[in-house]
């Protein structure tokens, strides 16, 4: 969307003079997302989704169906890139190509305009890990698109009446709550599907040498890190051992990481796959015109 990442700046800087909380009622998806990432604090109801953080073009090719209907389409141009990627003609590799590279700038652009804002709680490499995913809810505060689970309008009047001023410092928030503001009751996300059987992450412990330049409370800091994605985990039908995941030294990122790609097998998204429309069953009228016309001369 045109100026998407100008207006994102915009809000950015606006929390440094006022509080800057994101509702998110449905959707805050691609574009909306780069605005909503911008906010102190992001709010979404248990159904709603946010993320697509990629790019996406399109190109027709008419080339065919103009063939069948005996148009011929002439382009003269100066430049030898003028007419790249138009619709009369098929899209030539190194065109589609050159196209697809200028996406994936875009999508670092997109990745790092959302790290900006969401600061330590989603950073652009992690951005750029979600490979443009949704996620909804709960799931989503996991991955640290949002901030909270709430109904936006229950949660929007806590916010419009909190004392002036009030917000969120940048980046200091926390990583993962569900709990509305105003300590009303927190809601319950429901999942169709049911748990998977405990296991423990596979992960290779670190070296002991790594372990033992670590301080006793850097160590017990990690451990409760752990256990944290470890409950979180469990509240979005993922069930993990934590002691046995603190025993085994899993680091509390790799542990984040499985039971992202857990939820993204688990997710019921449908792939969408391009083809050519069939040709129609119904001759043209033109054609049967013509036929009729050769048939009676004979």
């Amino acid at each position: 969307m045109a100026g998407a990442f100008d207006l994102a700046d915009r809000l950015r800087a606006a929390r440094a003079q006022k509080p800057v909380h994101a509702f998110v009622a449905d959707h805050a998806l691609s574009a909306a997302y780069a605005l909503a990432s911008q906010a102190d604090r992001i709010i979404l109801p248990r159904t709603g989704a946010v993320g697509s953080i990629g790019v996406v073009a399109m190109h027709s090719d008419m080339s065919g169906a103009l063939d069948q209907k005996g148009i011929a389409v002439t382009l003269i141009h100066a430049g030898a890139h003028k007419v790249d990627a138009n619709p009369y003609q098929p899209l030539p590799e190194a065109v589609r190509t050159r196209i697809a590279g200028e996406l994936e700038d875009l999508r670092q652009l997109f990745a790092e305009t959302v790290a900006e804002g969401r600061g330590r709680r989603l950073d652009t490499l992690r951005a750029l890990d979600t490979e443009a995913a949704v996620f909804r809810g709960e799931a989503a505060v996991f991955a640290g698109l949002a901030d909270e689970v709430a109904d936006p309008v229950t949660a929007f009047r806590a916010f419009a009446a909190a004392p002036r001023g009030t917000s969120t410092p940048r980046g200091k928030g926390p990583m993962m709550t569900t709990a509305p503001e105003d300590h009303t009751q927190p809601p319950t996300a429901p999942f169709a599907s049911p748990p998977p059987e405990p296991a423990a992450p596979a992960a290779v412990a670190p070296p002991q040498t790594a372990a033992a330049a670590m301080s006793p409370e850097a160590i017990r800091a990690e451990a409760a890190e752990v256990a944290q994605v470890c409950a979180q985990a469990a509240r979005l039908g993922i069930r993990i051992d934590t002691a046995d995941a603190v025993a085994k030294g899993v680091k509390p990122e790799a542990l984040r990481a499985k039971v992202l790609a857990d939820l993204a097998a688990r997710s019921d998204a449908a792939g969408i796959i391009a083809t050519a429309p069939a040709p129609g069953a119904k001759e043209s009228p033109i054609v049967a015109a013509a036929k009729k016309s050769a048939a009676a001369s004979r």
